[in-house]
């Protein structure tokens, strides 16, 4: 393994732990939370998978040159609607790049060949999960900027749906983020992304929690 890859594995592991302090803070919870709603999926899952599906969008297997946009965290867990983690569930997430191309939108001259536009994260015990992306941005025809995700655990999907930037300027006109119907749904599906303190770069970062209803999970997965 290059020395590359080991520097590049390594910021992956801190940037988790870092993230574990800001994100994954003990919480007690009195009653039953309010489960993630399901956003349609859209036609942009990948048709063919990229050759690199890590938890790093930014950069493409040993690239030196990363990905176009703001650097973005991006963490949070999931969880039953108890409030226990879910471990060994499968996020999925994918958007377009900054210019609005996605990896399933066919060939295009102007999409960022270094943007991975897909990435996984298996959770662990406490049910986390963590990507270092770039924050998303509105396209033609979609004028809220959005993420897709999706949660899988074996071959079964336990839900599809869209993270939104809170208060975005584009969210009001965009029909798939309207068709939410119920304003507390909307807000459930949208986070802040907040500049990091000391980021030379203009990194922000992001929290958003995923909430599933009861699951086919195996013994032992919950962890209370």
């Amino acid at each position: 393994m290059s020395d590359h890859s080991m520097s590049r594995r390594n910021v992956l592991r801190g940037s988790l732990a870092a993230c574990s302090v800001a994100l994954l803070s003990p919480a007690v919870f009195a009653e039953e939370l309010s489960r993630t709603p399901a956003v349609e999926e859209g036609p942009f899952y990948p048709h063919r998978m990229p050759l690199d599906t890590d938890n790093d969008l930014i950069v493409i297997n040993d690239s030196l040159t990363p990905a176009i946009g703001t650097v973005a965290h991006l963490g949070g867990r999931v969880l039953d609607a108890s409030g226990s983690p879910i471990r060994n569930a499968l996020v999925e997430i994918w958007q377009c790049d900054v210019d609005g191309h996605y990896i399933a939108s066919g060939p295009s001259g102007r999409q960022d060949k270094n943007f991975q536009g897909y990435g996984r994260f298996l959770t662990g015990s406490s049910g986390e999960y963590y990507f270092r992306t770039i924050k998303p941005v509105p396209y033609s025809g979609r004028p809220a900027a959005h993420i897709h995700y999706k949660i899988r655990k074996g071959r079964t999907e336990l839900l599809t749906t869209q993270l939104f930037i809170k208060g975005f300027a584009g969210n009001q006109r965009d029909h798939i983020y309207m068709n939410v119907r119920d304003p507390k749904d909307r807000d459930l599906v949208s986070t802040d992304f907040k500049a990091m303190e000391n980021s030379k770069i203009g990194e922000v970062s992001a929290k958003f929690d995923l909430v599933l209803g009861r699951t086919p999970v195996d013994q032992g997965d919950h962890q209370h």
